[in-house]
């Protein structure tokens, strides 16, 4: 049976957040994304938030006042989220734990798989408690090594 549709990216996601101003703080000053705002093309009164990186987008709603339509269950703390950088993962080990914000898995980078490879990874959580992964794609004759 063929498919309905055949996506192709994802343009954006949407995390449900205790507090937008302290989210925003975060990827901002951890991550190095961008704050964008923007008015809600149903009622332009109405301000909303996003953190851009890339190409991508992540659109922000406030736990108890999420935008319609929503995810039938949007709460705080529930995503996992993988994120590429070209920092490497090494740096940025030494700048989390001097930041004093918590690795997971013991602290130390960790060789996963991702979307289209082997990956070198550290695990942070938000200020939500969303599993952040940040990693950088291994060379394929590194992974094979």
């Amino acid at each position: 049976m063929a498919p309905i549709v055949t996506v192709t990216q994802l343009d954006h996601l949407v995390l449900t957040v205790t507090d937008i101003r302290t989210t925003i703080a975060w990827y901002t000053q951890t991550l190095g994304m961008s704050h964008v705002s923007f008015h809600s093309p149903k009622d332009p009164r109405v301000q909303r938030h996003a953190l851009t990186f890339g190409g991508q987008k992540i659109n922000l709603h406030r736990a108890g006042a999420e935008f319609e339509p929503r995810a039938e269950r949007a709460t705080p703390g529930s995503a996992d989220l993988c994120f590429l950088t070209e920092t490497p993962v090494d740096e940025m080990l030494v700048a989390l734990k001097r930041e004093r914000i918590e690795v997971l898995e013991g602290g130390v980078v960790v060789d996963r798989i991702g979307a289209r490879g082997m990956l070198r990874s550290v695990y942070v959580r938000d200020p939500d408690g969303n599993l952040v992964e940040i990693s950088n794609e291994m060379d394929p004759n590194e992974a094979a090594a």
